[in-house]
């Protein structure tokens, strides 16, 4: 087995050792200083990890990232509004707002944020921007205990009802605008196919795909308790998933139960998972290489990609190329 599966498998028996003694990370970021030189925002999926990692790392005795939840009060406060008052902003949520957000900062030249976390790769689309992975992620789809969707799909079988071809079953998905919804799209969906705001819903393309909840608003990312109905599926994070159970993330879960897809375990995230995805921080290309940007996510002596023991005890695994820009 190489060492890059040995270490991606044992993120869960990390999480197992140490799930009971640390607590999870805070939502937003708390202690000294109050204002952090890094204010990052965006991905639901890799928010709790890179909470743990602002805690943690230092450059001469002091935090310099302020990792910002997608989930929590309508806005945030990323700097002291007595020297930068425009820094009361709404909290951006998922993955391409927060990327939008960064980028619409950096044109502003506010200096309000300064990363974004992203579980998607849109590199191509944001050549301004440098995606920078750090972490491993595996997607399954979710359902309740009590389902009467079958606990061992296909990828195959996966693309039949979200493409409603099978009609057995009630398939929800994340709302637009979310990084694991865009992957979802892209892995699963026919080739070719756009992730558009119409693309599942009544009068979408793929209608029998639910994306809002019952009062009508999006269905958020890795929440176990929007399965209600035993016929219901969701695309599910495996690190998300056992953050949850054992005690790093915020209990989200639910009934919620993690499907076998393609014969793959979801207790052990691996190379051969179907729906395996790197996960990345999101940094202006014209800041990459310069300081403090350079010691925190450029390359594999980066203060984030040190820390491998935290990422692999919040369920994911080590990116082979961590601190590597996709582009």
């Amino acid at each position: 087995m190489s060492k890059q599966k040995r270490m991606l498998v044992a993120a869960t028996a990390a999480l197992a050792i140490v799930g009971l003694a640390t607590g999870s990370a805070q939502a937003d970021p708390t202690g000294t200083p109050t204002y952090r030189e890094i204010a990052i925002v965006g991905s639901d999926t890799t928010q709790t990890v890179m909470n743990g990692l602002a805690d943690a790392i230092t450059i001469n005795g002091v935090k310099v990232m302020g990792s910002y939840d997608a989930r929590g009060s309508a806005q945030i406060t990323t700097k002291d509004s007595a020297t930068n008052p425009a820094c009361t902003i709404n909290r951006p949520e998922g993955s391409n707002v927060g990327v939008t957000a960064l980028k619409n900062d950096v044109a502003a030249g506010t200096n309000c944020l300064q990363a974004a976390r992203s579980s998607s790769n849109s590199a191509a689309a944001n050549p301004d921007m440098k995606f920078i992975p750090f972490a491993v992620d595996a997607l399954t789809y979710a359902v309740r205990g009590d389902s009467t969707v079958p606990k061992k799909l296909t990828k195959a079988n996966l693309t039949a009802i979200y493409t409603c071809a099978n009609t057995t079953f009630k398939p929800l998905a994340p709302q637009f605008g979310s990084g694991t919804r865009s992957f979802f799209v892209k892995s699963v969906m026919p080739a070719g196919t756009a992730d558009t705001a119409t693309l599942f819903g009544p009068g979408g393309t793929y209608p029998c795909v639910s994306d809002k909840d019952a009062s009508g608003e999006g269905i958020q990312e890795h929440v176990g308790t929007y399965l209600t109905d035993v016929k219901h599926l969701l695309p599910y994070s495996v690190a998300v998933y056992n953050s949850q159970i054992y005690g790093q993330a915020p209990a989200a879960q639910g009934k919620a139960v993690l499907g076998v897809l393609d014969t793959i375990q979801p207790t052990n995230l691996n190379t051969s998972s179907t729906l395996k995805r790197d996960v990345y921080n999101v940094v202006p290309a014209t800041k990459f290489g310069t300081a403090p940007y350079n010691t925190i996510f450029d390359g594999p002596n980066s203060l984030i990609c040190q820390r491998g023991d935290l990422i692999t005890r919040y369920g994911f695994g080590i990116a082979a190329n961590c601190g590597v820009p996709v582009q």
